[in-house]
Parts: structure tokens; C-alpha cells; sequence
């Protein structure tokens, strides 16, 4: 979500002033919301939907939030494993030699049209993910991430380093470390709001889920400062790897910058091509991208097992069958929406863009308003107060409590309303 989605929203929605939101959010409202769903999951050792019953009839019609948490990675793993596809795609090419090839414009529009294609490698990347779940979280998600994510960031580093020194690149690393306030819009704070869900796994049901692994002992404020760092940093070195070759490799043609989704597959391949050692570093590259694709997917797929074997009593390998047909079904219908069905269009958008404008902008802040509704009139901020300080002091604890009490509702409300507006075309931002 950093390396793919950051990039674009920060070239699309104001570059620095884009930047300077995103970490005052991830700071407060980010920080809030993970210290809370990972204290709730740990405190009842349930996923989402169980997390929410088990406050019994005290959460009432609270507990449509536990299912939306719960639903929300179902809808989003499987266009996240088209775009996975691409990637497995992209790695092809290189370990072909065709690195000219797929620089060369109109090549990725050109294949994401091509549906059997796009379809082949969604499927791949999804049997990647699937294999993975089977392992279970020690076997599987934990040890492939100890592995792939510190070699990913010596390979962004040295590609950032080659990208900000290209001609032309420093106008980009300015666009996009220093904030203009004429490239402010509230569609920017919007933007920067779904990019924080996504980017912290925030009302994905991730944090409850694996909340709920995790020892009494474990230090729930440190750890989520460290997701913040770490977390922000990466995203930050996402940016200085791709804003600054669109504006060497375009000059900074606005057209270029709103490129959406697609613009890692057009950028980064341009930088590549420039390089003499394009193809090694392009066949490093989306290996590790691959990695880093494949890590978000599990954390999303492995709560909707968890979620499955929690309320439907079933095995394992029962649950990732379950997902296994939802995948096929909602991931088809992304990786061939903008070929074979790209004719079928909600409120102007292919299911790609619409599975992400529904989970990031309207499911998200329901379920995150959900959680802070449950902590308000359920379990009371005292009690997620003692949850948290059984396991270390609760350093920002004034923050949280004005956060989780009056920021994050309005916030949440406004966000809300402000997407669906927009994307009914009452308000334009």
C-alpha cells in the first residue's frame, strides 16, 4: 500500500501538503486508532466480529461494526491481488531482459486491457497468498516477513537515491517535501485520511485479529509508535523514489502526476530502463515488491480466515476454501474491469476503483466510527485505559483520550460524507 498507493495519492492530491497531512494524522488519529483495536483484540482475544460480541448485549447494534472490520479485508484482498498480478507480470518481463519494452508508453495500458492475461497472473498471486495462509501465522506470514521487508528497504534506498538524482528530479523531491498551500484542497485531507486506513491497517480488522495473538505482556504503545515510524518512513522513501522520476522523466506534466494507480508500473520502469544495470535492478525490485505485496495480502487474508474460523467453527483449510471462491469471484471481476468489463461502470468507476472508493472511503470510517462508539459506551475508556497500562505506562494518554472522544467521531462523520458526496457529485473537491 506504500510502495503502490502513497505515490500516486501524493502526486495526484498536493505532494508536500499532501505529505505534512498524512503524518500529522498518522500521528494523532493514526496512533489512536491501532493503540485501540489492538488493546480490543488482545483484551478479548477474539478477530472483528467476535471482539464486538463479546461485550454481549451491551454493544447491541454495535456489532454491524465487528462484520463491516470483518468484510472490509474480503473486498479488498482480491483487486489487491490483481494488482499483485501485475506486479508477478512486471517481474516476468525483467527476468525476460524486455526492460525497454515495458518503458515504453502505453505498454501498461496495454496490458491491463488484455483480460485473460491480467486474469492469469491475479490467479498466480492469489495461489501465492493461499499457500502462504495454509502455513499458519508462525510458518507463514511471520518467518516470509522477518526475510523480505529489511532487503526491500536496501532496495528502495539505493533506487530513491538513483531516482532523486536524475535531471530534473529536484523540482519533484520539492513538490513533494515541501507543502503549497495552493495545491490544497479538502479533497487532499480525504485522500490523506483512506491512505492512513490503508497504509496502518486501520478498520481493516487486522489489528483485532492480531491483537488478539499477541501476549499480556506485549508493550501495545511502543509497538505502535514503531508501526508509525516505520510505517511513515517507508511510504516517505515510496515518494522520493517515484514523484521525482515523473518529473524527470515528464518534466512534471500534471497529466503524468494524476496517473492514478498505475503510475509505479509507468515510472519506475522508465527509471529502470535509464539505468545501466536496469534489468538486475528491476528484476530486485519487483521481487521485493512482490514480497512486500504478498505480506499485505496475507495480514488481509488471514483475518477474514480468522473471522470465518471464529464464527463458523471450521478448519483452516475449510476457511481459506471459503475465501478461495470469494477471491476468484471479486478478483476476476477487478483484474478483467478494465478490459472484458470495463463496460460495466458504478458511479463512473471499473470494480477496481469502486471496490477501493467503498472499503477506503465509506466502510473504513464506519467500522473505525464503530470502534470509537464501542470504546465511548461500552467499555469505557478507563477500562482500554487499564487494558493498555497492564502491559506498560500509557505515554500519550491525554492525546488518546481527546482523539478518541471528540476528534475521531467528527473526523470520521465529515470523511464520510464528504466521499459520498463527492462521489455522487453533490460537492466537488
Amino acid at each position: 500500500g506504500n510502495i503502490w498507493r502513497f505515490p500516486y495519492l501524493a502526486a495526484k492530491y498536493g505532494g508536500g501538503i499532501f505529505l505534512l497531512i498524512y503524518i500529522l494524522l498518522a500521528l494523532t488519529f493514526g496512533y489512536t486508532m491501532i493503540v485501540a483495536e489492538s488493546a480490543l483484540g488482545r483484551m478479548t482475544r477474539k478477530s472483528p466480529v467476535g471482539a464486538f460480541k463479546a461485550f454481549g448485549k451491551k454493544a447491541g447494534w454495535l456489532s454491524f461494526g465487528g462484520w463491516i472490520n470483518a468484510v472490509i479485508p474480503m473486498l479488498i484482498v482480491p483487486y489487491y491481488s490483481t494488482i499483485g498480478g501485475w506486479v508477478i507480470k512486471y517481474l516476468v518481463e525483467y527476468f525476460k531482459g524486455n526492460v525497454q519494452a515495458v518503458a515504453e508508453d502505453g505498454y501498461f495500458g496495454n496490458f491491463i486491457s488484455d483480460s485473460w492475461q491480467a486474469e492469469l497472473w491475479f490467479l498466480v498471486f492469489a495461489a501465492l497468498v493461499f499457500i502462504i495462509i495454509l502455513g499458519g501465522v508462525q510458518n507463514g506470514v511471520e518467518r516470509m516477513s522477518k526475510i523480505m521487508m529489511p532487503v526491500l528497504v536496501v532496495l528502495a534506498v539505493v533506487v530513491t537515491i538513483y531516482s532523486v538524482t536524475r535531471p530534473g528530479a529536484v523540482e519533484g523531491v520539492k513538490y513533494f517535501l515541501i507543502p503549497n498551500v495552493k495545491n490544497f484542497s479538502w479533497m487532499t485531507v480525504v485522500a490523506a485520511m483512506g491512505q492512513m486506513f490503508y497504509s496502518l491497517s486501520i478498520a481493516m480488522g487486522i489489528l483485532y485479529t492480531y491483537g488478539s495473538y499477541v501476549r499480556k505482556d506485549m508493550d501495545i504503545e511502543r509497538s505502535t509508535t514503531q508501526v508509525e515510524v516505520f510505517d511513515t518512513g517507508i511510504a516517505i522513501l515510496a515518494g522520493l523514489m517515484i514523484i521525482p522520476a515523473v518529473f524527470s522523466f515528464s518534466g512534471g506534466n500534471p497529466e503524468t502526476l494524476q496517473a492514478g494507480p498505475s503510475l509505479m508500473f509507468i515510472t519506475l520502469p522508465k527509471v529502470f530502463a535509464s539505468m545501466g544495470f536496469g534489468t538486475a535492478t528491476g528484476i530486485v525490485f519487483f521481487i521485493l515488491v512482490l514480497l512486500a505485496a504478498l505480506t499485505s495480502a496475507v495480514s488481509l487474508m488471514e483475518t477474514s480466515v480468522s473471522t470465518f474460523m471464529d464464527e463458523l467453527h471450521w478448519s483452516r483449510k475449510k476457511c481459506c476454501g471459503l475465501m478461495v471462491v470469494i477471491m476468484i469471484v471479486l478478483g476476476t471481476a477487478s483484474s478483467m474491469g478494465y478490459g472484458l468489463l470495463d463496460f460495466i461502470r458504478i458511479f463512473g468507476m471499473n470494480f477496481l476503483d469502486f471496490f477501493d472508493f467503498m472499503t477506503n472511503s465509506v466502510m473504513m470510517p464506519l467500522a473505525a466510527l464503530a470502534t470509537c462508539i464501542l470504546i465511548l459506551r461500552v467499555v469505557g475508556i478507563d477500562g482500554m485505559e487499564k487494558e493498555i497500562e497492564q502491559s506498560s505506562p500509557f505515554r500519550r494518554k491525554k492525546l488518546y483520550r481527546v482523539f478518541i472522544k471528540y476528534f475521531a467521531p467528527i473526523c470520521l462523520i465529515i470523511i464520510l460524507l464528504s466521499s459520498i458526496a463527492n462521489v455522487l457529485g453533490i460537492i466537488s473537491m
